[in-house]
């Protein structure tokens, strides 16, 4: 959530900054001032009427003391400024949650140093690491297919289409996954391991930014919407703190989770949903980090350097891409989109994005933080996919398959699989 002093004080800076984004919001950011302005006259008047009631009280205390029509006129105007205060203070609570609903429908401002641009074709390559192969090799689904590694037709029969069942080998790489990226985050990068439920109150999804802009790709557990399944770990992970205020001295919190993910992706009509490239159930490692003002940007780049390193040890050649404005997420501030080659699709897939979303999420939590000199702030927050379980495994699939039509598994994964490659099923 902005910052509404922000707006307030500088509106033609917020319109301009979030025009960047490549659409107009001055429509709501307009709306946002008249709602304030009306909100803040009628707390004006509240105070005042409140001031003029402990005032009447006083004099009503004195004038009891002796029987006159001026006791009775005074308890009449008493009477008066209370029934007016009763409703100034309903008109004051509808304003201010009419306030906080136009401010979660804006997005996050994009940082200064994210380079301006109106979609994907804006975004810009930072650096890359291994070598493609050229040419259009097997897919990830006539490997496993081949392999033994999952079952669509049966998981269709058991949730419909979308859903996937991993079978022997493959259900035995996915948790060797599972167990490198946690092993990797948690031992060699330092993150602290939690796990947390995998229900999530609406206030949490509001939190982090899910809720209100994409509520219809996500999984409600009943028609009343007040609890959801996990759409990342990002959510329940970040929430852990909402409504604290932290030591500077424990900050910058690392965390990593594991969690099944859920979503819908209703608004995924015509993009590849070949295979396991798009799921509305999937596995996938979270990292969230939680630190000072001033410190996040650092934390972007360490959190970036941690994924890419899970790519480097499986010897999965990727990209690593910074969003322009106009192709960042709705609660980012500034976005490294880590792509792995896929050669059974020609093309590189995101299998994370690692995001700064400087107190944009802490606010709408009121996560805050004591710094050194005792003063309360909204913190920043980050988080990455550590990385996301179906797109890496496309990967390592397709860019690690045999010519015999094996799979030979990276030295790294080798301990946790117990066995060196993956032999076709006889």
């Amino acid at each position: 959530m902005l910052d509404i002093r922000l707006i307030r004080e500088n509106p033609s800076l917020t319109k301009a900054r979030l025009s960047a984004r490549g659409q107009s919001l001055d429509a709501t950011i307009d709306a946002v001032l008249e709602c304030d302005a009306d909100c803040r006259l009628a707390k004006t008047r509240l105070q005042s009427l409140h001031a003029e009631r402990r005032r009447l009280s006083k004099q009503v205390e004195r004038l009891r003391r002796q029987e006159g029509e001026e006791l009775s006129r005074v308890e009449a105007i008493s009477k008066s400024l209370g029934e007016e205060i009763n409703v100034l203070n309903s008109r004051t609570t509808e304003l201010d949650l009419r306030q906080k609903d136009l401010l979660l429908q804006l997005p996050n401002f994009p940082a200064e140093a994210v380079p301006y641009g109106t979609g994907a074709l804006a975004n810009l390559v930072l650096r890359s690491w291994g070598t493609p192969e050229s040419g259009v090799r097997e897919d990830h689904v006539t490997i496993g297919k081949r392999l033994g590694l999952f079952d669509f037709d049966r998981a269709t029969k058991i949730s419909g289409s979308g859903f996937l069942c991993f079978t022997g080998a493959g259900a035995r790489l996915e948790r060797s996954l599972l167990n490198f990226l946690l092993d990797l985050h948690t031992v060699q990068h330092g993150y602290r391991e939690v796990s947390t439920p995998l229900l999530i109150h609406r206030e949490c999804m509001i939190g982090t930014g899910q809720l209100p802009k994409f509520e219809e790709d996500m999984y409600a557990t009943n028609n009343s919407g007040r609890l959801f399944l996990t759409p990342t770990a990002e959510v329940p992970v970040t929430n852990l703190y909402r409504d604290e205020v932290l030591n500077i001295s424990h900050l910058p919190l690392c965390l990593a989770a594991y969690t099944p993910c859920f979503r819908r992706e209703a608004g995924s009509a015509g993009r590849d949903t070949r295979g396991m490239i798009r799921l509305h159930q999937f596995d996938k490692v979270e990292l969230v980090k939680i630190c000072a003002v001033g410190d996040s940007e650092q934390e972007l780049q360490s959190l970036t350097v941690d994924v890419e390193r899970v790519l480097q040890l499986l010897d999965l050649p990727y990209r690593t891409v910074e969003l322009c404005t106009g192709d960042l997420g709705f609660s980012a501030s500034r976005t490294y989109d880590i792509e792995v080659w896929s050669p059974g699709q020609g093309s590189f897939l995101e299998v994370s994005s690692c995001s700064n979303f400087c107190d944009f999420q802490s606010r709408r939590m009121n996560l805050r933080y004591r710094d050194h000199g005792g003063k309360i702030r909204f913190a920043h927050t980050l988080n990455g996919s550590g990385t996301a379980l179906p797109r890496l495994y496309v990967a390592l699939l397709e860019n690690h398959v045999q010519p015999d039509g094996s799979v030979l598994l990276p030295q790294s994964l080798r301990g946790y699989f117990q066995a060196d490659c993956i032999e076709p099923v006889s």
